[in-house]
This record gives structure tokens, C-alpha cells and sequence, in this order.
């Protein structure tokens, strides 16, 4: 999968540049280019933006340097184009898993008091929030919809990695153990260490629904509820 991202600030992405995110793009499993708009600018000062038609605070980025910098990418016919603002749809599980089924993404990024309407309108296909706050530009955005939207594509995790993890099922994931079995005091549960592949699949199973009645109930159904309800109490007897 390709990323083209259109930034003012190509340097904050550091970041995804190590670890899983690094090993794929060494592999060739994931292309992600950076695309500095401010190259597009018009005059020698590399101003991207203006004052607001119609008065108000702050800047508008201007819609030619970004239609400039959009159409120096190659191959942007067949790419969907995203822009991250706080007016568009709220990222999820579902959306990732969408967008990863795509070759080709191109997340344009805000800053200041947003862009020029007129190109959003000529190029953007869809507007993608992460949450509901602002922030001072769409950088950090465009790496969280990197970072887990590569996790979907083929190659960059090992088999099976996603299937387990939180809302892969719509639930929760359950907790999680490792070595040493025991801790201030504290034991791993002894189904874990059983060896009852079926038991602790059921185990893992509960302790989604529990998780997740205790910290999301709003993900599950009303028999859902009345499920983690009951093993709560069980597990209180």
C-alpha cells in the first residue's frame, strides 16, 4: 500500500519511522511519501497561506499551493484522497479495516484555521476525524491513520495478529500475562497456564465481555449485557 501525505510539517513524522511501521516499508509492504506543501508556495517567503475572505481570526491555507502539491504526486487518479479535519466521520475499527483494503491513500493534512474550501471540493473524497477535539494541524491524525491502517495490510503483521485484539470482534480485548507467573503477591490466572486450549478459550472470551461491560458497555447488546451481568456475579460467589 502507498501513503502520500501532503504536509507543511514533513519533519513530524518521525516517529513512524521505527519499529513495525519501519520494517514494512524496508520490506516493500507499505510506501509512505511525504510531500512538503510549502514547495508549492507562490513567493520567495514559501507562504501557503492567506487571511480569511469575510474577516475572522487566523489563516486559511490557499487553495492553488495545495492543488499544486496534490497533483505532483504520481498515480493520484486511482488514489483516495483524505483530508483529516474534525468535521469529517470519526475514525474506527470498521473505517481501518475499509481504508486498508485500498492501494493507494493520499491524506491531506490542515493546519492554521483549515484550507480553502474550493480545492477540498476538487479533490478530497472523504474527511476523517480521530476524535472529538481539535488539534493545531492534521499531522497527527494522518499518522495514527497510517499507523493502524497498515496494520490491516498483508505482511506488515504476522498472521493471525489482529484477530484477537480490541474491537476485532466488536468487544474488548481480554487482559493479558506473561512471565513471571508471579508478581508482588500476584499470580497468572491458572487457566492460562493449564494447557486447556478450549477452557482458555472460553476464559479469554468472558474476560472480553467483561472488559468490556466494564469500560464500553455501549458496544454491546442488551443480551450482551446481561451475559457479563451474570459472570460478575458468578465470579463474586
Amino acid at each position: 500500500m502507498k501513503f502520500d501525505v501532503l504536509t507543511l510539517f514533513p519533519e513530524m513524522f518521525e516517529p513512524i519511522k521505527h519499529s513495525i511501521i519501519n520494517r514494512a516499508v524496508e520490506k516493500n509492504v507499505i510506501d509512505i511519501n511525504l510531500i512538503n506543501i510549502r514547495d508549492f508556495s507562490k513567493d520567495k517567503h514559501n507562504h501557503v497561506d492567506d487571511t480569511p475572505y469575510g474577516g475572522g481570526a487566523g489563516m486559511v491555507m490557499q487553495a492553488d499551493v495545495v492543488y499544486d502539491a496534490y497533483n505532483s504526486i504520481e498515480g493520484k487518479e486511482n488514489a483516495k484522497v483524505i483530508y483529516l479535519t474534525p468535521k469529517g466521520q470519526t475514525l474506527n475499527q470498521n473505517k481501518v479495516r475499509e481504508l486498508s483494503k485500498e492501494d493507494h491513500l493520499i491524506l491531506l493534512c490542515g493546519h492554521y484555521e483549515g484550507i480553502d474550501q474550493r480545492v477540498l471540493d476538487e479533490i478530497v473524497d472523504e474527511e476523517i476525524s480521530v476524535g472529538d477535539y481539535v488539534l493545531t494541524g492534521g499531522e497527527l491524525p494522518a499518522m495514527v491513520v497510517v499507523d493502524s491502517v497498515s496494520r490491516y495490510v498483508n505482511g506488515v503483521l504476522s498472521e493471525g495478529s489482529t484477530n484477537e485484539e480490541s474491537f476485532s470482534n466488536n468487544l474488548l480485548e481480554y487482559p493479558q500475562y506473561t512471565r513471571p507467573e508471579n508478581f508482588n503477591g500476584k499470580s497468572v490466572p491458572e487457566v492460562l497456564t493449564s494447557g486447556n486450549h478450549q477452557e482458555i478459550a472460553k476464559w479469554r472470551f468472558e474476560q472480553s465481555l467483561i472488559t468490556t461491560y466494564k469500560k464500553r458497555p455501549d458496544l454491546l447488546t442488551e443480551e450482551q449485557c446481561k451475559q457479563a451481568e451474570e459472570l460478575l456475579k458468578n465470579s463474586q460467589n
